[in-house]
């Protein structure tokens, strides 16, 4: 069977952070799923600040009654088909090399911190396949170690890659799963949702937004880190602590805010919202406008409280929720036919 090795120096799956995480883990199960034999290496220590992580780790996976093994330094599972190797961050190189003698892997998938290196030691002996989930330099960092392919999530993300004539630049959309259908519709509250208020993504706007309507109800949901005492004041507004499953916030919260101040690649909160019927009003900012599509509201980049008052007020929930949610059901294609029709 044709063996893929996911590697890079953050966590394995399922110990989610944010999007790249997220992404990586769907493509990863999609291709076991297919009768890959898929191996996720990874590290239980945080790579920009070394911070350990596998406390936490062991303590998930026992929640979840999933066997492991603990080799010196080295944690190993098994997850939804995946063989995960969680190893310190100093270990990396050791293991990637170790993986590459033995196993022999077909491709190797790298991105994020540290990835060029990753990209530049598996290229002699696999096909190299570098995920491209930003624009910065972390994202687009994994060029400078010549993967044979660069897959960026989005057309944005695309057109900002640097070109070099042997990596082969394309786009490769995230993977997206269909939401589980529910017995009994919900009842969708008045209040409006955001995720992950940070400056990054909005959050000065959000306070003006929040101060400029107060008939109006916010549920803000804990993204990177806990902003919670910034809002604290607000009496509309609603705090909920981070979950992995926005499910059941996304089919009740007619509309998902999305004023971000960065160039953000392809935002998965405005696809997974669109899959349950809720669509996004998003700044006209990088990705974002190719994630809403026609299927929603992109107010630009300069708009301030008041705008985006207005266009709380005036939007069609049904209409655009209706659009959304059919726009979004494309995303859920496999995305293994995409892997084979570049090469991969």
């Amino acid at each position: 069977m044709p063996t893929a090795l996911f590697a890079w120096r953050r966590t394995p799956p399922p110990f989610l952070i944010g999007g790249a995480e997220v992404t990586q883990q769907l493509l990863a199960e999609e291709l076991a799923a297919a009768g890959w034999r898929i191996i996720y290496l990874g590290s239980h220590q945080a790579p920009w600040d070394q911070s350990p992580q596998v406390i936490q780790m062991r303590t998930y996976l026992d929640a979840n009654d999933t066997e492991y093994e603990e080799t010196e330094e080295d944690l190993h599972y098994r997850w939804n088909g995946v063989d995960g190797i969680a190893v310190p961050q100093q270990r990396i190189t050791t293991a990637l090399r170790s993986l590459l003698s033995q196993v022999r892997p077909d491709v190797v998938f790298t991105s994020q911190e540290g990835a060029a290196d990753i990209a530049a030691r598996a290229r002699p002996t696999a096909l190299v396949a570098g995920i491209l989930h930003s624009v910065s330099r972390t994202g687009l960092g994994v060029l400078d170690g010549r993967p044979h392919h660069g897959l960026a999530v989005s057309e944005f993300v695309l057109r900002r890659a640097p070109r070099t004539d042997d990596i082969r630049l394309s786009v490769l959309y995230p993977p997206f799963t269909p939401p589980k259908s529910e017995p009994h519709r919900r009842q969708r509250t008045r209040a409006v949702l955001m995720v992950n208020p940070i400056p990054a993504k909005g959050a000065e706007l959000l306070h003006q937004l929040i101060r400029h309507m107060p008939e109006q109800r916010f549920t803000l949901v804990e993204g990177w880190w806990n902003t919670a005492e910034e809002f604290a004041d607000y009496p509309n507004v609603t705090w909920v602590p981070r979950v992995y499953d926005m499910s059941p916030l996304y089919r009740t919260h007619p509309l998902l805010l999305v004023p971000s101040m960065v160039e953000d690649a392809f935002p998965r909160v405005i696809i997974e919202a669109a899959l349950h019927g809720t669509p996004s009003i998003g700044t006209g900012r990088g990705g974002i406008p190719e994630a809403i599509g026609n299927a929603g509201i992109v107010l630009p980049a300069e708009a301030g409280a008041e705008g985006w008052a207005e266009a709380i007020r005036t939007a069609d929930h049904d209409t655009l929720g209706a659009q959304a949610r059919q726009r979004a059901t494309a995303f859920t294609r496999p995305r293994l036919p995409d892997l084979e029709r570049l090469g991969i």
